[in-house]
């Protein structure tokens, strides 16, 4: 398998999280981002739409986090990172959904880079509205675990999906010194997924392109 990655983008950082929870070994490939890698031709032809991550598997190549994350689970089930159970699978799809779709699209780069050169905003500006747009979503997202089932996870005792999505949504607020004491839930588990080696490991200071 072949991971194209940047350190900091946290799309990639979940599907480096699953990777690394169902033990796979791959080979990354680095994409820089803020230089624009992402929208050279030599990338385009990989990806067609310009993002990360994208995984080269099975003489494929899958874009999206959550459809590849989807996919090891698939080709690679266990240990599992969505539940068996139909109901249980809608509900980690539904807390994916809400990092991936809901909080992280308002946060990412080119949303910020349009603030920046489009909209004239200044770094003040930015983190603002970053900081805005994740308490707005986390708010969420800890209303729907505070009262789902409880376990050590975002769906139990087992890490899912969900997990992947979460860890890396809470390294991008720290980053920007959000305030994250109203969040409760998604600090314990965060805390607790950060236990295991296949978190940590995937986490952006320890990747091989990492930056200050």
């Amino acid at each position: 398998m072949k991971l194209f990655t940047y350190f900091r983008s946290s799309a990639a950082f979940r599907v480096r999280i699953a990777l690394n929870l169902k033990g796979l070994a791959y080979e990354p490939a680095f994409v820089h981002l803020p230089k624009g890698e992402h929208r050279q031709a030599s990338y385009t032809r990989i990806d067609p739409q310009g993002l990360l991550p994208s995984l080269q598997a099975d003489g494929a190549t899958l874009h999206q986090s959550l459809a590849i994350i989807e996919y090891l689970d698939e080709t690679h089930p266990e240990p599992r990172l969505l539940p068996r159970n139909a109901l249980e699978r809608a509900r980690v799809r539904s807390l994916s959904l809400l990092v991936a779709c809901e909080i992280h699209p308002l946060n990412n780069l080119r949303t910020l880079q349009h603030l920046r050169k489009s909209l004239g905003q200044d770094e003040e500006g930015i983190k603002a509205w970053y900081r805005h747009w994740i308490a707005d979503g986390l708010a969420k997202l800890e209303a729907d675990l505070a009262r789902g089932p409880k376990g050590r996870y975002c769906h139990g005792d087992l890490p899912s999906m969900a997990d992947c999505c979460l860890v890396p949504q809470v390294f991008n607020a720290r980053r920007y010194e959000s305030d994250l004491t109203a969040f409760p839930s998604i600090l314990r588990i965060f805390d607790e997924c950060m236990k295991l080696a296949a978190f940590d490991k995937a986490q952006p200071s320890k990747q091989p392109d990492a930056e200050q």
